[in-house]
């Protein structure tokens, strides 16, 4: 960056906010999330149903309670918590409590059982699961200057960026000091994770009992990109981060500063997917000839599971699995199963 800015301007998360969240928005959109980016749960129904197994083992893990909660965070336009509703078991079905979250305005054609909110609701039981949420929640973006001094990078509308003068305030240094040290090198750049973290907390503390679970593309602290990785994605490609409504703004999360509870884990989704019965073997040959239909059917099927483990690809998402408050024996040991599976593989 070129040159250091000397009167006020706007840092990345109060600009990206407004760029995606204000009145014209990105997401007010009516074509939602899907009319941009591909998800999980757009790329394959498989997703939702891997969704609904979890909300079924975790409704076993709490005894089963009269009212089960299913929480989808950052719900887009209510795909996921959709079809969660219609492949659960009838009998888990009808104890089900759909609540969507989402900042855009209802759909008009949702299913009537799930309730719309703007934020979580408090006190409920069972699985809170947000499915790319915290890349959006916006963050500030800081920046190396040519003494290796870390600044706050302010951005105009139309994305040019000029670094802060003054230095960063004591809470982003401390987060930066625990989570994404910064050598002092020009140059080099994080985004300040705290936003997130504070954000998760307050969505797992909506749960009096029950699993939390984000799954987002993230890194660790023993392997922070050295340049950040703020982007922008319109109409399903990558461009330039534009804080003026017309695209998305993401950056890929710290998964490991967010962690809030004491039995809190991260896994990779492959292992985390494949724990919850996604597999991606190709269906025995014989069936083709048996039932030609059954083999293109699971044919399809092996092709959607491989997008959703495939490593360099939604496989390598992290899930940041929060238990709060459940009882006697693991809903999650299978997944953790399939965890040592999957490093052997």
């Amino acid at each position: 960056m070129d040159h250091v800015r000397q009167d006020e301007g706007r840092g990345w998360r109060e600009a990206a906010e407004e760029a995606l969240y204000g009145p014209e928005g990105f997401y007010r959109g009516p074509e939602g999330p899907a009319g941009h980016f591909r998800t999980s749960v757009h790329a394959s129904a498989l997703f939702a149903d891997a969704v609904a197994a979890l909300l079924c083992r975790v409704d076993a893990a709490l005894g089963s309670p009269p009212e089960l909660a299913f929480v989808d965070m950052a719900a887009g336009r209510g795909e996921l918590v959709t079809r969660v509703l219609q492949v659960l078991p009838a009998g888990v079905a009808a104890r089900v409590r759909a609540c969507a979250v989402e900042k855009a305005e209802r759909p008009a054609d949702l299913d009537h059982r799930i309730e719309w909110h703007a934020a979580p609701p408090e006190g409920v039981t069972g699985l809170l699961f947000a499915n790319e949420w915290l890349d959006n929640v916006p963050v500030d973006v800081v920046e190396t200057d040519e003494d290796g001094a870390a600044r706050l990078v302010l951005v105009d509308a139309d994305g040019a960026e000029t670094l802060a003068a003054g230095p960063l305030d004591e809470l982003s240094r401390r987060w930066l000091d625990a989570w994404w040290p910064l050598p002092a090198e020009p140059g080099l750049r994080a985004e300040v994770g705290l936003p997130r973290d504070t954000a998760w907390a307050a969505a797992v503390g909506c749960l009096e009992r029950g699993l939390a679970v984000a799954a987002d593309y993230a890194h660790a602290r023993g392997a922070r990109p050295p340049f950040g990785t703020l982007t922008g994605f319109r109409q399903g490609r990558e461009t330039a981060p534009v804080p003026d409504g017309s695209c998305d703004i993401t950056a890929h999360v710290a998964l490991d500063a967010c962690a809030v509870t004491p039995g809190a884990r991260i896994v990779p989704q492959r292992a985390a997917l494949r724990g919850l019965g996604v597999r991606a073997g190709r269906p025995p040959l014989a069936l083709a000839s048996q039932d030609p239909a059954a083999y293109v059917r699971a044919l399809a099927r092996a092709g959607e599971a491989a997008e959703l483990t495939a490593r360099g690809g939604l496989g390598d998402f992290g899930w940041l699995l929060e238990p709060v408050g459940l009882p006697g024996g693991d809903p999650l040991g299978a997944l953790l199963v399939d965890v040592a599976d999957d490093e052997e593989q």
